[in-house]
């Protein structure tokens, strides 16, 4: 019986290591900067940043990203304050700095909570084109 008790205890507290180890692991990837590959900052924007391809990302846009990210791109959607990390202000210099292609690449593999929504590439590219607008004076 004792032993059985032993392995009960010892298993719950295993779990609870475990725990701990994958909050660990999952609040230092969000606090970490999530740098793109060089194969992706060396990627070109197939579509000029024209009218057409900015009235097509502003709509994705307010489909996929508003919600977090905010109609300004300030990080400040209503969704903001169900993430437990830093939403990037699409206007901040750090931001518009990045490529086209490293801003391509954080859209298609984006960190969690961001959910992967079935957005197309083209419409990733256009999303980096409405970006871009937010930039500050």
């Amino acid at each position: 019986m004792k032993n059985k008790f032993q392995k009960q205890i010892v298993t719950k507290l295993a779990f609870i290591v475990i725990l701990f180890m994958y909050a660990s692991l999952t609040s230092a990837q969000h606090k970490a900067p999530m740098n793109a590959p060089k194969s992706a900052v060396n990627m070109k924007n197939p579509f000029p940043a024209d009218a057409s391809s900015l009235e097509r990302g502003k709509h994705s846009y307010k489909i996929d990203c508003v919600r977090c990210h905010g109609k300004e791109g300030k990080g400040d959607g209503v969704g903001a304050g169900k993430v437990h990390k830093v939403i990037s202000d699409f206007g901040s210099e750090a931001i518009q700095k990045q490529t086209d292609g490293e801003l391509f690449w954080k859209i298609s593999e984006a960190r969690r909570p961001m959910p992967l929504t079935d957005i197309t590439n083209d419409q990733r590219w256009d999303i980096v084109n409405y970006i871009r607008t937010f930039k500050k004076n």
